[in-house]
């Protein structure tokens, strides 16, 4: 490839070239390039100098190509053509018929609820599309988009590169998660109440702390710390542990285990926007930006049949 630079070859001289070849006189070529037959001749010199061969032969009140020159439009018409087509030509994307592969980051407490019904709708209008999904969580993904790592990414964030685009899909807040054959809490719970259970808590630092830790620091009598909300529904169930988890995570988790309740939580933790994120070099791609609209339709869908 840098061969290919340092040869310093104009490659307007070629569209001279071939506007000349197909039109035979300097001063037709001209005309046809809106340029004057002074500036269309010195071209034709100067990719003659380059080449090292006469392109042309005099004919009649004409030019004919020469041999090299022959050689020449017949290599270069069909690639040029090529490349001005890449150029001008609109981007077109059929999403029945794409076989795009795009990478899309998940929180562990979107993957459960939103991408089930995402391939769903995914299977229906694009059924050769493919999804590669990623871990991502606030800490990480900054890395992920700036690396390109994902395409698009579900998640609570913070700081981002400049260039993200962040689209606000809902924001929630958290419930306590338990199971009332186990454990004693009632329909609204009081912070002596809470704070007596013992819980199972997430953390993406693999220690004690979770988001009631970090937020208020206020100390929960931790059982087990877990990395993902994924099994969190399976640990509750059966036991007097109590879990606090985003609302849209105990939605889909009581959709499975109907013996498990929620209820408020008795202290004030606030809610973060949950985003949709992209990077603005791909704002422009067709096959990113219909997988961010299917996003946005699954998660008011799911949204609406949560209220």
């Amino acid at each position: 490839m840098h061969g290919i630079y340092e040869r310093n070859l104009d490659l307007n001289l070629l569209r001279v070239f071939i506007v000349v070849a197909e039109a035979g006189s300097v001063t037709e070529a001209a005309s046809r390039l809106y340029l004057t037959q002074p500036a269309v001749s010195a071209a034709l010199r100067r990719l003659t100098t380059a080449v090292g061969a006469p392109l042309f032969v005099r004919a009649g009140r004409g030019l004919a190509l020469s041999a090299r020159g022959r050689r020449l439009f017949d290599s270069a018409r069909p690639h040029l053509q090529a490349l001005v087509e890449a150029a001008l030509s609109p981007a077109t994307f059929d999403p029945k018929t794409s076989e795009r592969t795009v990478r899309i980051g998940l929180s562990d407490a979107n993957e459960a609820w939103l991408l089930p019904p995402l391939l769903r709708v995914l299977a229906e209008e694009a059924p050769r599309m493919k999804l590669i999904v990623r871990p991502v969580q606030f800490r990480t993904i900054a890395e992920a988009l700036s690396t390109s790592e994902v395409d698009l990414a579900v998640t609570v964030a913070d700081e981002l590169p400049a260039d993200t685009r962040r689209l606000t899909l809902f924001t929630g807040g958290f419930v306590c998660l338990f199971d009332p054959r186990h454990a004693r809490l009632g329909k609204r719970p009081t912070l002596e109440g809470y704070l007596a259970h013992e819980h199972v808590i997430v953390s993406y630092n693999g220690d004690l702390r979770g988001v009631v830790e970090d937020t208020l620091g206020i100390q929960r009598r931790v059982r087990v710390s877990v990395p993902t909300f994924l099994n969190i529904g399976a640990l509750v169930e059966g036991s007097a542990l109590l879990a606090t988890v985003p609302s849209m995570v105990a939605q889909q988790v009581l959709s499975k285990r109907p013996n498990l309740r929620t209820a408020p939580l008795p202290l004030t933790l606030g809610s973060a926007p949950m985003e949709l994120l992209w990077r603005s070099t791909v704002e422009d791609d067709e096959a990113i930006r219909f997988m961010r609209g299917l996003v946005v339709r699954v998660v008011k869908t799911e949204q609406g049949a949560g209220g």
